[in-house]
C-alpha cells in the first residue's frame, strides 16, 4: 500500500542507488531531476486525495453492502442557505452530517443550535478554514481544530470527535493535529462539486449516479445550487432503495466528546 513512510523508503532507496551508481558510471543530472519530480507527484496526490490515506487513514465510505447512505454538508453555517437545507430534511425526515467552520459559529450560534436541536451531526471542519491552512505548522492546525471546538462546545454543551480537512487536503502537521486532539478523519466517498456548479439538474444527476452502498455523499450548505437540488434527490435516493442514515450511524462511531 503506498503512503508517506513506503514512498520515502522507496525513494531514499533509489536515491542512494543512482548516487552509487553516479559514482562509478555518471548518470545525467536531469534523472535526479526527473527522480524528484516523480517524488512531488506522489506527496502532491496523497494530499490531495483525501481517500488515498497517504498521510493518515481517512474514513470515506461504510463498509457494507446494505443500501445505506450518509450525506454531508461543509462550510456552515450560513445564514443564506444553511436554514433551507434544515428545512427541506425536516421535510424528508433525513438526518445529515454539517462540517462546521469555527468562525462562521460565532455569527450564526442560533443556527448552529438549530442544527444541532433538530438532530443532525455536526463535525469539526477547522475554525479559520483558512486559504493558507494546509501550510500552517502542526502547533498552529492544532490551536486552530481547538478553537473550533470550543466554539462548538459554548454552544451545544459537546465536543466534535469527526473532523473534515479543509479542502480534503492532508499533511504530515495535519497528521499529528489529527492525533493530538484523538479527532477521527472524515473524508467522502462521492464529491459533488456543488461549489462550482450552477445547474441544479446536472448536479442531481451527477450525484445520484455515484452512489453504492456505504457512500459518504459530499454538499455543501453554502451551495444555491444544491438547495435547489436537495428534495429531488432525497426523493430519488429513497426511491432508488437507498436509506439515508446519520452519519455516525452509518459508520457505527461516536461523535461526540
Amino acid at each position: 500500500m503506498l503512503n508517506f513512510n513506503t514512498i520515502n523508503i522507496v525513494f531514499i532507496t533509489l536515491l542512494i542507488g543512482m548516487i552509487g551508481y553516479h559514482f562509478f558510471y555518471s548518470i545525467p543530472a536531469y534523472t535526479f531531476i526527473i527522480l524528484l519530480v516523480a517524488y512531488l507527484s506522489f506527496l502532491f496526490y496523497g494530499s490531495y486525495n483525501v481517500r488515498s490515506n497517504f498521510y493518515l487513514k481517512t474514513i470515506s465510505a461504510a463498509n457494507t453492502t446494505r443500501r445505506q447512505i450518509a450525506i454531508s454538508f461543509d462550510d456552515g453555517p450560513m445564514p443564506l442557505y444553511t436554514p433551507q437545507v434544515l428545512q427541506i430534511l425536516k421535510a424528508h425526515q433525513v438526518e445529515a452530517a454539517f462540517f462546521c467552520i469555527g468562525k462562521r459559529i460565532k455569527e450564526n450560534e442560533a443556527l448552529l443550535k438549530q442544527v444541532y436541536d433538530e438532530g443532525h451531526l455536526i463535525g469539526n471542519h477547522s475554525y479559520s478554514h483558512d486559504l493558507w491552512f494546509d501550510l500552517f505548522s502542526a502547533q498552529k492546525m492544532n490551536l486552530d481544530l481547538q478553537m473550533m471546538n470550543e466554539t462548538m462546545l459554548k454552544v451545544t454543551g459537546v465536543k466534535p470527535r469527526l473532523f473534515r480537512p479543509p479542502y480534503g487536503v492532508t499533511n504530515p502537521n495535519l497528521k499529528k493535529a489529527i492525533e493530538k486532539n484523538n479527532f477521527i478523519p472524515i473524508g467522502w466517498s462521492v464529491r459533488s462539486m456543488d461549489t462550482v456548479a450552477k445547474d441544479a439538474q446536472k448536479l442531481l444527476s451527477k450525484v445520484t449516479g455515484s452512489l453504492k452502498p456505504g457512500a459518504i455523499v459530499l454538499f455543501h450548505d453554502t451551495s444555491k445550487a444544491t438547495v435547489d437540488m436537495l428534495s429531488a434527490f432525497l426523493q430519488e435516493v429513497k426511491q432508488s432503495g437507498y436509506e439515508i442514515v446519520r452519519l455516525d450511524k452509518l459508520l457505527n462511531l461516536e461523535p461526540y466528546a
